[in-house]
């Protein structure tokens, strides 16, 4: 792994560099205002209008004929996913961080809204607004490394069935929405003893009751109404909610595990200051480069450092932040991991592949300050 520092940062140094992100902060929140209420509104409005084309689509096949059949339900499918895509990364994921309570409007409500997939927006905030941006690739404390199904790195203890974590990460991608539904509910405590099946229901009666719902709409509700289209529109429905969950599987995984993203012990979070929590988060994420519609269908989750250090700030604003992230980084010799989907993810494959076999693990940092 290439150093992502080219030294320990003294105290003064990270305290500097802190203050540095604070400032930038600050001028981005001074200056919310109309044009980001704007953006969210359209993006609500861009997930509601291509669902509603995506779904007429796949229902429309059954008038349409013979020859159009395919073509308009591909169309429908492919459609009803990017609503879906946009549901999840860029509404969704952003409004649930809060990142427009702001406007004081219950429709963008972080502690209320609701999203399209079988996961609960309570246990997203929990395992991830808390617990995944608190404690940013902290062995033992973010359970986003490798989601108790993949180990990607060396300090992660090997065991024979991660031989076919390969074939495992195929299957997570696929089934991206329900590995996030489940997260919380950490079902290996069922296996080991410490909880019963009993209490392991009663903990998940809110996913099962969102899982329901999802299920209900997707697969009974939409193709009854297609009638006789009914396998059609219940196959689109599928296909849709699998390029979704692939597409996300797909951006999460390049934001934080390619091959310069660092892991950390639990001491390291002992006694951290704003500077090092702010470090922290530059040295364990990782952006994708791409067009403006790139960053608006990963949620602009294409700006990884820049959410990580900005989680509340509204994300339509990282793009014009992520240059004078750039630049603070560049100046305290900290790395700013960037490239391409094709290169970040290609080195996300490395690691699925690289450590599904044993290896050594590396000394991890016990500490981003100097001595």
């Amino acid at each position: 792994m290439s150093q992502a520092l080219r030294r320990p940062l003294t105290a003064d140094e990270l305290q500097h560099f802190g203050a540095e992100i604070d400032a930038l902060r600050a001028r981005t929140v001074a200056d919310l205002g109309d044009r980001d209420a704007r953006y969210i509104r359209r993006i609500f409005a861009a997930v509601r209008w291509t669902e509603v084309l995506g779904r007429g689509l796949l229902m429309a096949g059954i008038l349409m004929p013979e020859g159009w059949l395919w073509t308009t339900w591909l169309a429908g499918a492919v459609i009803l996913g990017i609503s879906k895509i946009l549901d999840n990364m860029e509404l969704g994921h952003n409004v649930i961080h809060g990142q427009f309570d702001w406007m004081n409007d219950p429709k963008f409500n972080g502690k209320t809204f609701e999203w399209d997939i079988v996961g609960t927006s309570a246990n997203w905030i929990k395992t991830h607004n808390f617990r995944h941006h608190t404690y940013t690739n902290v062995h033992g404390m973010d359970d986003d490394i490798g989601y108790d199904v993949l180990r990607l790195f060396p300090e992660q203890k090997w065991y024979p069935a991660a031989l076919l974590q390969p074939l495992y990460a195929v299957i997570f991608a696929l089934l991206f929405q329900w590995g996030v539904a489940v997260q919380d509910l950490r079902l290996g405590r069922v296996f080991i003893g410490r909880i019963t099946w009993r209490q392991l229901l009663k903990e998940s009666a809110p996913v099962l009751r969102k899982s329901r719902r999802q299920l209900i709409r997707d697969y009974l509700v939409f193709p009854l109404l297609a009638w006789p289209a009914f396998w059609s529109v219940f196959l689109g429905n599928l296909v849709a909610n699998g390029i979704r969950n692939v597409w996300t599987y797909t951006v999460i995984f390049c934001g934080h595990f390619t091959t310069d993203a660092q892991t950390f012990p639990k001491s390291i979070v002992k006694n951290e200051t704003r500077g090092q929590w702010y470090l922290r988060q530059v040295l364990g994420s990782s952006n994708l480069s791409g067009s403006k519609l790139l960053h608006i269908m990963t949620g602009n989750l294409s700006h990884q450092i820049e959410h990580h250090l900005f989680p509340d700030v509204p994300a339509n604003r990282y793009a014009e932040m992520a240059p004078h992230v750039r630049e603070i980084c560049a100046r305290y010799g900290v790395r700013y991991n960037t490239g391409s989907m094709v290169k970040q993810f290609s080195q996300v494959i490395w690691r699925i592949v690289r450590h599904s076999f044993p290896s050594t693990p590396a000394k991890l940092q016990p500490s981003l300050q100097a001595e």
